[in-house]
């Protein structure tokens, strides 16, 4: 599965409203198309907010899973 699949579906199991910022561009993770869509790249730096009531235990689920690589290989660069 690709990394924008993997990500997608964690974000959609999520309460929180989740926004990823990436240079200019802000994204909705939930929507695999709009995530797609943004470009984001391995490498880029990527803020990631969340709002509500599950935010915390939201924000550290989404963290660790861009950290592991999302199902691919991470490479130091």
């Amino acid at each position: 599965m690709r990394p924008a699949a993997v990500l997608s579906q964690l974000c959609a199991q999520l309460k929180s409203d989740i926004l990823l910022l990436c240079g200019d561009k802000e994204v909705n993770p939930k929507s695999i198309l709009k995530l797609m869509g943004c470009g984001i790249r391995a490498g880029d730096v990527v803020e990631v907010r969340c709002d509500g009531a599950t935010e915390k235990e939201d924000l550290r689920a989404v963290v660790e899973a861009i950290q592991s690589g999302l199902g691919d290989e991470i490479v130091e660069v």
